[in-house]
């Protein structure tokens, strides 16, 4: 699939020869892939103009980047939404293929780590795809790839405003000389928040050097991010979301994060011959984040920040009937934690120091896949990996409870320093068929896993000394079909997967690994070209996920029970017209179906559906004017609902909103 671009329903004879190399770690086109995979272009990504990385994933089947306050976010791919400190590791999240994090450092909110809305395209993989990824690909991948500056010649100046003193200012700028390329492009945001004492200040910044010569080239990449944001915590209640009294309420006006990262890479890509590539990706990344656990009544700060560096290897054949990759993947990250209550909450919840630990965490993953065109309708495509990781954990403090000897019931524990190791293989398979020209079918059988992170081995509560855990596993078959006509574009795909020894917390809160999921559906994205340059497109997931382990929580077996905050079904429709002149104007429908808020089933949020309008227009010579028009019918709804500690919370969603840019493009 490719991204929902008002240019590409000009170019329908070229969407399936669109190439890519997330889904395949080759380049391959779209039209020969076994597997599911959503391209969001550049022009998309200018479009929707997203003021949070969620209302651009809407155009994603499959995909749900819920929102909470601020830039705050969790994932979904083919699964619920994930919270808790292992619910991030369940997705690979990468710029230009590297792991936004470490491994054992993932976070929830990575992604605001990344500049999405100015990349070239954004690329998402649903289903396992640890083969080529290792570690955390087990629902997915979400890849932002940067811009090439031999290919981006305009420079751009952009200017966004919007309620609550929202601003965003970019640019980007670009020179090329002969064989070298130079680009610089970033932005900077201020949002004064909805909610009351919130907001927030945010930059992003990327340089890129680009070379291409007869057998070389190499892209140079420097981006960084910052954001300092005063963060709204839940409100509390039965729906209420919908009362108009509480929906600036912030229950949490001392609450904020701060974050920041930096990575450095090249990509070094060399052809000795016409049939052989040498890739190699030399990378360093840092990041620093603290923030208040506003999510707890007790407030404790944690500050995380690790520095990592590694290289990824690979050498590729690529011929007519048989191709293969085979590639090295070297990680290693250093990792710290502290976790500060400034005041007692209670004696089992102490002031002080909760945690203070440090890991060196070391991956060394070999893998190879192969592409075989058995006929000349026929190709078959199969891949393994093997992971070796290796945790060096260091505890500050002293070991065991972090309370009172005379507390028996102490929140916190702190194993002493050790050292652990997990090895863990996958495979895929898959298949594609031409059935006729510009329509085939794929499948795929394919595995996905991730090593418990560090904070579900060493950030230990209620007497818990040694957490045994191991991978989580994930066991996924997929049959799609996809094509085109001259006026039609689809893309759908049946899934199911199996989900073991997964991570959680039982109720005597103690980390274990019996957990099995389960989780099945339908997804798919349909794209028609109207008569007078109107277009229509709509991508919807049908799919059921469900408890599968002998599980008791609160006194009730949740086996059978669907997963909390996992939709049935969910998908947008957009309905547009694009001028020959660059005039756009495009509705929009998210529809967001219900879904139970507990493990229990006792608990659900009703759903919503939203109506946004989108359009831009030239003004002048290489001035353009857009307006975004969100939320038209003024919706009462929650951007997610939840239930804690006994009540119903909830991230209310914003009412009717305004957004107006200017965008200067200049050579």
């Amino acid at each position: 699939m490719i991204g929902l671009s008002s240019q590409a329903y000009a170019q329908q004879d070229q969407t399936l020869e669109t190439i890519t190399v997330t889904a395949s770690g080759i380049e391959r086109q779209l039209a020969k892939l076994s597997s599911n995979l959503t391209v969001l272009g550049q022009d998309v990504l200018r479009e929707v103009n997203h003021q949070h990385i969620n209302q651009v994933m809407s155009r994603v089947p499959g995909a749900w980047v819920s929102r909470g306050n601020g830039q705050e976010h969790l994932t979904a791919l083919r699964s619920p939404v994930l919270t808790g400190g292992g619910g991030c590791g369940a997705f690979f999240m990468a710029q230009d293929g590297i792991s936004l994090r470490g491994l054992g450092f993932c976070n929830i909110n990575q992604l605001f780590d990344t500049n999405a809305l100015q990349a070239q395209r954004v690329e998402v993989l649903r289903g396992p795809a640890s083969t080529l990824y290792g570690s955390n690909a087990v629902h997915g991948v979400i890849n932002v790839i940067t811009p090439d500056p031999l290919s981006n010649q305009a420079g751009e100046l952009g200017l966004t405003l919007g309620p609550h003193d929202y601003q965003q200012a970019k640019f980007s700028v670009s020179h090329q000389q002969g064989e070298h390329g130079v680009m610089a492009y970033g932005n900077a945001s201020h949002d004064g928040g909805y909610k009351d004492d919130s907001g927030f200040e945010q930059q992003k910044l990327t340089l890129i050097h680009q070379f291409q010569g007869e057998n070389w080239s190499i892209k140079n990449v420097i981006s960084g991010a910052n954001l300092a944001q005063d963060t709204a915590g839940f409100i509390r209640g039965f729906e209420a979301y919908k009362e108009q009294s509480r929906k600036r309420e912030n229950p949490n006006p001392e609450a904020y994060r701060d974050s920041q990262s930096m990575r450095a890479y090249s990509l070094i890509d060399y052809r000795p011959s016409e049939h052989e590539v040498v890739n190699i990706t030399p990378y360093i990344r840092w990041t620093d984040m603290e923030f208040l656990q506003h999510f707890l009544p007790w407030q404790p700060v944690e500050e995380n920040s690790q520095n990592g560096a590694g290289v990824k290897l690979s050498y590729q054949q690529v011929q007519q009937t048989f191709s293969w990759i085979a590639g090295v993947d070297i990680d290693h990250t250093q990792g710290e934690l502290t976790e500060f209550q400034a005041e007692p909450f209670a004696p089992h919840l102490p002031a002080g120091f909760h945690y203070d630990y440090e890991v060196d965490a070391t991956v060394i993953a070999p893998y190879a896949k192969a592409f075989w065109q058995v006929a000349d309708r026929l190709e078959l495509s199969a891949g393994v990996r093997y992971e070796y990781t290796d945790y060096d954990y260091q505890n500050n403090l002293s070991d065991g409870s972090a309370c009172a000897p005379e507390v028996t019931n102490c929140r916190y524990t702190r194993p002493s320093s050790q050292q652990v190791s997990f090895n863990e293989t996958s495979f895929e398979v898959g298949a594609s068929y031409q059935l006729a020209p510009n329509h085939r079918v794929y499948s795929q059988y394919s595995q996905g896993y991730r090593a418990p992170q560090a904070t579900e081995l060493f950030r230990l509560q209620a007497g818990q000394t040694v957490a045994n855990l191991a991978p989580e596993t994930s066991d996924g078959i997929e049959l799609g079909m996809r094509g085109q006509t001259s006026g039609l574009f689809y893309d759908v795909s049946l899934f199911a997967m199996e989900k073991e020894q997964v991570i959680f917390q039982d109720a005597n809160r103690q980390n274990v690994n019996n957990g099995e999921t389960s989780h099945r559906g339908l997804e798919f994205l349909l794209r028609y070209q109207l008569p007078k340059n109107f277009f229509v497109q709509a991508n919807g997931t049908l799919a059921n996920h469900t408890y599968e382990a002998d599980l008791t929580l609160s006194r009730v077996n949740i086996k059978g029970n669907e997963i909390d905050t996992a939709p049935q079904h969910m998908g947008s429709v957009q309905l547009g017209w694009q001028s020959p002149d660059d005039k756009q104007v495009v509705l929009e429908w998210q529809h967001m179906g219900n879904y139970f808020v507990n493990p229990e089933n006792t608990a659900d949020y009703e759903g919503h559906n939203l109506i946004n309008l989108r359009a831009s227009a030239p003004v002048a010579t290489n001035l353009t004017l857009a307006a975004q028009w969100l939320n038209i019918t003024d919706q009462d709804y929650a951007e997610r609902a939840d239930f804690g500690f006994g009540q119903y919370r909830y991230f209310v969603g914003e009412p009717r909103s305004l957004f107006v840019s200017l965008r200067y493009r200049f050579d």
